[in-house]
């Protein structure tokens, strides 16, 4: 998730949140790369949730880029992250 496929990230997630979602889950498995632009729509979609009342979830395996950007900039604190799909619709329910 870079600054060209960013946007098309938030824009989904985003129209999610305008009719209705309060709970997302961002599956970032197939996620190669990710800078700080995708960084930016994580954090920016965090906060629209949270106040909305709601919260974010992504899917990320351990090792992989999104982790491991998380990870450096302390956001996996923040946000729930999980290995597999499935964990993270088992802990939104």
């Amino acid at each position: 998730m870079d600054l060209y496929s960013a946007p098309a990230v938030r824009d989904a997630a985003l129209a999610a949140m305008d009719s209705g979602v309060d709970h997302l889950v961002l599956d970032l498995t197939a996620v190669p790369f990710m800078d700080s632009s995708g960084l930016g729509v994580i954090v920016a979609c965090l906060k629209r949730l949270r106040e909305m009342g709601g919260d974010l979830a992504v899917v990320s395996p351990p090792t992989s880029p999104p982790t491991k950007l998380l990870s450096l900039t302390g956001l996996d604190h923040a946000i729930a992250t999980r290995a597999t799909l499935d964990e993270a619709l088992a802990a939104t329910r």
